[in-house]
């Protein structure tokens, strides 16, 4: 994905890498000082050491976070049957009409799997959107609680405000706060605001 309001430009274009071997040896030098790791992105799921990685950190006794776009569930669904993860944060990026238009990707279908996926699961987690007032409308997230309803969500669904003036993947003029989004909260479902 290329999420235009993406927060790890660097990430997403390849740069800021860290190796297996360092990324161990500081969690080794955390043991006993931590409770837990996150995993987040670009996208956690697609890096090729995520299970030895996450066996790792598990053994070392941290729990584990990851934040995911849900564009791998076959990734995902790995991960909880080996008990390798123990919180997820799920981006709902848009409703599919608006999907490619704000993430450069025909993932819906992913992230519908993984949302799916999760419901069955015994892992705890939450559903969030990362808002830009360009990009996501009221009428927008309205729409995205009645398909979260429909999907049989229930548990709180984050709004996340973009924050102006940081480096992020495109260009974006400034985005303002949309107006009581707490009441977009359905049966089963409670809209939480963020930043």
């Amino acid at each position: 994905m290329h999420c235009t309001y993406c927060y790890n430009p660097d990430i997403v274009l390849g740069k800021g890498r860290m190796s297996i071997e360092k990324a161990l040896e500081f969690l080794r030098s955390r043991k006993g000082l931590l409770q837990g790791v996150v995993l987040s992105g670009g996208e956690c799921t697609l890096h090729p050491t995520i299970f030895p990685l996450l066996e790792a950190a598990k053994a070392f006794g941290f729990e584990v976070k990851i934040d995911t776009n849900g564009s791998r569930p076959q990734v995902l669904e790995a991960l909880i049957a080996q008990g390798l993860i123990d919180y997820v944060a799920l981006d709902f990026k848009a409703l599919e009409q608006r999907y490619h238009a704000i993430t450069k990707s025909g993932l819906f279908p992913q992230f519908t799997a993984s949302l799916s996926l999760l419901n069955r699961s015994n892992v705890p987690f939450e559903v969030r959107t990362t808002v830009h007032s360009d990009l996501i409308t009221t009428a927008d997230l309205q729409q995205m609680v009645h398909f979260l309803q429909q999907h049989d969500y229930r548990g709180s669904y984050y709004i996340q405000h973009y924050v102006n003036g940081v480096p992020v993947l495109g260009e974006l003029g400034r985005s303002v706060k949309h107006a009581r989004l707490s009441e977009l909260s359905v049966d089963g479902i409670e809209v939480v605001e963020r930043g």
